[in-house]
């Protein structure tokens, strides 16, 4: 879902058993060492010809304690609050996050590139992305979107040269 409303998500019993039953080590081999450099590659090239900022973080799953009350939407605004992607110096945060236990792609955009980038674009990029993952494309899903995350700030913040550098670290974020 890419949508910047305020969170609204229910209590689910069914959700936290998924959090508690998932074993991560049979869901993310896919996530090597170098699948993570590729990616972290990825989103620096993402970043290239604009003013705005990629930050990608992966999940295992949400935290077993939250897992009733917060879903996957909840999760990934807090996450881009405690990472600070919204603190960028024209609100060009773009946060891609993944849960891979709940086989959910989420997207959030900070208010000056929502400004220009309707939810409905944003939810075409997730479900793109969670159709790749289904088809265990997880690397190659996640790739293409990044590609288009940074069309769409080049095409709204383009800029040649960036002298203010970046922002937030290019780093892929694995929380296990």
């Amino acid at each position: 879902m890419a949508q910047n409303n305020a969170p609204t998500s229910q209590a689910s019993l069914a959700r936290w058993w998924r959090q508690v039953l998932f074993v991560p080590m049979l869901h993310s081999k896919w996530l090597t060492s170098e699948a993570k450099a590729r990616l972290t590659a990825k989103v620096t090239e993402a970043e290239r010809g604009h003013r705005g900022e990629v930050f990608l973080i992966i999940e295992n799953q949400l935290p077993i304690q939250a897992a009733y009350h917060i879903d996957c939407r909840e999760r990934a605004v807090d996450l881009f609050s405690e990472y600070r992607v919204w603190d960028t110096e024209e609100n060009t945060g773009v946060l891609v996050y993944v849960n891979i236990c709940e086989h959910k792609l989420e997207i959030v955009a900070d208010r000056g590139i929502s400004a220009h980038v309707s939810p409905t674009v944003w939810q075409a990029m997730c479900e793109k992305v969670v159709a790749g993952i289904a088809n265990q494309k997880m690397e190659e899903s996640l790739s293409e979107l990044l590609d288009e995350v940074g069309q769409l700030l080049r095409q709204y913040y383009h800029l040649e040269h960036d002298p203010a550098g970046n922002e937030l670290s290019d780093t892929v974020v694995f929380l296990k």
